[in-house]
């Protein structure tokens, strides 16, 4: 048995005050014996806008990178850092390339090491209907491409970012590529996470058959923006082993990987998989669909 931790936060356009923050709610997640900890998208940097400038001060002075690598060091835990805004792999050297960045959450192991990044794959182009209407991620966001799993003493950890939940094929894709525990450090507006945080999160659970640690945004962050909360770890036959409400906040529950290793044995979804959707599928799907509707509108 190991204690994982999701942390909750209500995070501003103000960064140092995010970084000091997070720095409080990390020491007292591990005080409470957390070995795994995973932060909120956009912890440190709320705003869109302000998203480049500090993809750039990233990419000079490894603001972010260097703070999640003392907290890890200085508390002995594991840190998946929600996400923090980065240049793209190919900008590092030439920044003014493109103007977008990338949303990225950065995995560091209890010395401190790096041992991995995922870049957020689905971005958030959606008109919600709430106090801000539309949210339009990929004007200052570029999309990663590459799911990603990284080992670690808790179970391989799988990565994914909070839009990301509505799509079950990566999650499959990190079960396949062996994840016995997948982070979704989210920023779920009120609106949207009232309606689906929670059956999201256990649907995925279910199907991955793993330990699912859902990190959110919850709170008022601006006249126009509020997001749910409701930080939850699920475990993988979808019990909620515990849910946090709105504010700032800790939620540390123990997780047991041979748990996992026990439920896939006894119920081998994944082996009875008959179907998988993939590119050239939905290729075949897509010609067949234009054959009958252009079959149709011949007769």
């Amino acid at each position: 048995m190991n204690a994982v931790a999701a942390i909750q936060m209500v995070s501003t356009d103000d960064v140092e005050s995010n970084l000091r923050t997070a720095e409080y709610l990390i020491a007292r997640a591990a005080e409470r014996g957390a070995k795994l900890i995973v932060l909120p998208e956009n912890f440190a940097v709320f705003s869109a806008k302000k998203m480049r400038f500090w993809a750039e001060r990233e990419a000079a002075e490894q603001v972010f990178s260097g703070f999640l690598s003392k907290m890890s060091k200085n508390n002995a835990v594991w840190i998946v850092g929600g996400t923090v805004p980065m240049l793209p792999p190919e900008n590092l050297i030439e920044a003014s390339v493109s103007p977008r960045v990338r949303t990225t959450s950065l995995v560091f192991d209890d010395d401190g090491e790096l041992k991995g990044r995922y870049d957020k794959i689905h971005l958030f182009d959606v008109d919600v209907g709430d106090a801000q209407g539309a949210y339009f991620e990929s004007e200052q966001i570029e999309p990663g491409s590459q799911p990603v799993v990284i080992p670690s003493p808790y179970g391989n950890i799988g990565l994914s970012v909070c839009y990301d939940l509505r799509f079950p094929e990566l999650y499959v894709q990190l079960v396949a590529m062996g994840a016995d525990i997948i982070t979704v450090p989210a920023a779920f507006t009120w609106k949207t996470g009232k309606a689906h945080w929670d059956i999201l999160l256990r649907a995925r659970a279910i199907e991955c058959q793993c330990y699912i640690v859902g990190a959110n945004q919850g709170g008022v962050h601006s006249p126009v923006r509020r997001t749910w909360g409701h930080s939850s770890i699920v475990d993988p036959w979808g019990e909620r082993l515990g849910q946090l409400n709105e504010g700032e906040s800790i939620l540390v529950r123990n997780i047991d990987r041979s748990y996992v290793q026990q439920l896939r044995q006894s119920m081998p979804v994944q082996q009875h998989k008959r179907f998988t959707v993939t590119a050239n599928t939905s290729k075949a799907l897509a010609d067949v669909t234009r054959q009958y509707i252009g079959d149709v509108s011949d007769d």
